[in-house]
């Protein structure tokens, strides 16, 4: 094996790498530092906890010059003359102050895009211990952070900026950070960001850096499918390959076992297992943040210092969660998908897949945080009959056959008995409790009072529409009124959505209109158009009161007709004039 001398690096890198505590490359920093100086785009695959960080960040921020100090923004002594103010939502607006352009050297040459919070960290760990040695401004921006202190970094100036792709995104959108003179992109976890949940994200943020050809692009991941490699053609040129792990290939020092358990009886079994295994150490992966929570509360009540970290929770306490971990405050830490690949502890005992992963590429990612550079490490996942066809999928993916694994001391049957025991008092104490009882009945009585409803207005119409036809549109032969909103929420849109047909107040108001009244009868419905045109029809006129008289006080004569005063034909025009001219022309007629 070579040294890091022989690799092309400069005095000053190597200086890093002794910050770094590396005496000797690993095999994927010997194959990829000299292909990184070269300047050419790579896809690098190699197994987790190998030093691919080290790999990119040395090689990279050697090639880099480090941003003149005099072009650097100085830092705000006081309130009054910071840049920003708080606006809504906690975001930065920026006031007199323009984003770093690549006109004034202060944006940055080096992004580096990570999927996790955690993974940012790291590398952001590793890069300022580089910087340190090379003189770079280093950055660091995550979501669950204020965006004012990262947009006011921003502005003074960066070198390398690691970022995850959401929070870049909003930052682009803000027009806060210029991409224009990105000269290395790097893609960590490349599987992960090239996948469609985080794909969009992430071809907005190629989109304002400079074309293929003019930016080295470098792509690391333990796990690299035909996926990535289809799509990397896009933002790839002439990209070498470096393969130090083949697709699904696990770390050496890691022993696999599988324990098939029921999925009640985990609890009882991930007891017995840190209670034989020991409980300094320990990793618990769960599918979902609710199992990690409800994992983490059975862990607390057996006796553990134990805490969770999924995306639900604050970036502070994900950090003091992994603080706590690392330091031993924290004996057992629960985790998410998420979180398999950001989590960079040494001295991690074993990992236990409490639910295994839907993706077998997760698996890798899982066991890999156990067993890291070179150590031994252990791994072992509890397999329900619900996820054997998980299993299944792993075992083809590593190309391996996983042991199992008995554990000392526990009944397995004992203890699927006793959960089944606590499933049917569960459901007896809920049958039994008057209050579930009556809201149960609530909710039944409802839903009915509900159907019956719908049932009726579908009855109703069709009875209006009945002369035109609409029934027989509506529900086909053999369906009757009352079955008529059941057929017709089968039909397409689900139960008490979908609208009858006819039931449109425009609609019935159309088919009465339509009807045909019987010979010498009233119609029942008038149109507002019909109504208009025809004249109303005449009230007779009220006989005078005796002893009434009119304007003048003249005595009323009994029968005497009440004359009308004519009435203003419709065509012709008023002279009410609306507002100050108006009114003005009314007070000169009066002064007149």
């Amino acid at each position: 094996m070579s040294s890091f001398d022989s690799l092309g690096l400069s005095a000053r890198a190597l200086e890093a790498v002794s910050r770094l505590g590396y005496s000797e490359p690993t095999q994927i920093q010997e194959q990829a530092i000299p292909l990184v100086l070269q300047g050419r785009d790579m896809i690098a695959a190699a197994k987790t906890g190998t030093g691919k960080t080290a790999a990119f960040s040395l090689p990279c921020m050697d090639m880099m010059d480090p941003a003149p100090k005099s072009k650097k923004r100085p830092e705000p002594k006081n309130a009054e003359n910071h840049p920003r103010k708080r606006g809504k939502r906690g975001q930065a607006q920026r006031q007199g102050t323009r984003r770093p352009t690549a006109e004034d050297g202060r944006a940055p040459r080096m992004l580096i895009i990570t999927p996790t919070r955690e993974l940012a960290t790291q590398i952001s760990q590793v890069c300022e211990t580089v910087a340190a040695s090379t003189g770079h401004q280093v950055l660091c921006v995550v979501g669950g952070l204020s965006y004012g202190p990262q947009i006011a970094e921003l502005q003074r100036g960066v070198d390398v900026l690691i970022a995850t792709p959401g929070r870049l995104v909003d930052l682009i959108g803000q027009e806060a950070v210029d991409l224009s003179l990105v000269q290395t992109l790097v893609l960590d976890e490349a599987d992960r960001m090239l996948d469609m949940g985080f794909l969009p994200s992430v071809m907005k943020i190629i989109q304002n850096t400079p074309e293929p050809g003019v930016r080295q692009t470098l792509l690391f991941s333990a796990t690299i499918d035909d996926a990535v490699r289809n799509m990397s053609g896009k933002i790839l040129k002439d990209p070498a390959s470096v393969e130090v792990a083949h697709r699904g290939e696990t770390a050496d020092g890691i022993d696999q076992y599988l324990i098939r358990i029921s999925h009640a009886a985990k609890p009882s079994l991930l007891n017995a297992v840190l209670q034989e295994q020991g409980a300094e150490k320990v990793i618990v992966f769960a599918r979902t943040r609710h199992r990690a929570d409800a994992a983490a509360r059975r862990i607390r009540k057996m006796g553990f210092k134990v805490e969770a970290i999924h995306s639900d929770r604050s970036q502070a306490q994900r950090q003091r969660a992994l603080d706590g971990f690392a330091k031993g405050r924290v004996n057992v830490l629960v985790a998410t998908d998420v979180l398999a690949r950001g989590i960079d502890v040494s001295g991690v005992d074993y990992v236990v897949n409490y639910d295994l992963p839907t993706q077998p590429e997760d698996y890798v990612h899982r066991i890999g945080r156990t067993g890291r550079a070179g150590a031994k490490g252990l791994a072992i996942s509890f397999v329900s009959p619900e996820t054997e066809s998980f299993l299944t999928q792993i075992e083809k993916l590593t190309k391996q056959k996983i042991p199992t694994m008995e554990v000392a001391g526990f009944d397995k049957e004992a203890a699927e008995a006793a959960a089944s025991d606590r499933a049917l008092q569960l459901q007896a104490r809920r049958s039994n409790d008057p209050e579930v009882q009556a809201v149960a009945k609530e909710m039944v009585e409802k839903r009915r009072k509900k159907s019956k409803a719908q049932a009726k207005a579908m009855a109703a119409a069709l009875d209006a529409a009945e002369g035109v036809g609409r029934r027989k549109r509506t529900s086909p032969k053999g369906v009757n009124r009352t079955d008529a909103a059941t057929y017709s929420s089968k039909k397409g849109k689900g139960a008490g959505k979908a609208k009858p047909a006819g039931s449109s107040r425009h609609e019935l108001a159309k088919a009465r209109a339509r009807k045909k009244p019987a010979a010498g009868a009233a119609p029942d419905f008038v149109p507002k158009s019909q109504a208009a045109a025809s004249p109303k029809p005449s009230k007779p006129a009220k006989p005078a009161k005796p002893g009434k008289g009119g304007k003048g006080g003249s005595p009323a004569k009994a029968g005497a007709k009440r004359v009308k005063r004519p009435v203003k034909p419709a065509s012709a025009k008023s002279d009410f004039r609306p507002g100050r001219a108006h009114r003005a022309a009314l007070s000169g007629n009066r002064r007149g």
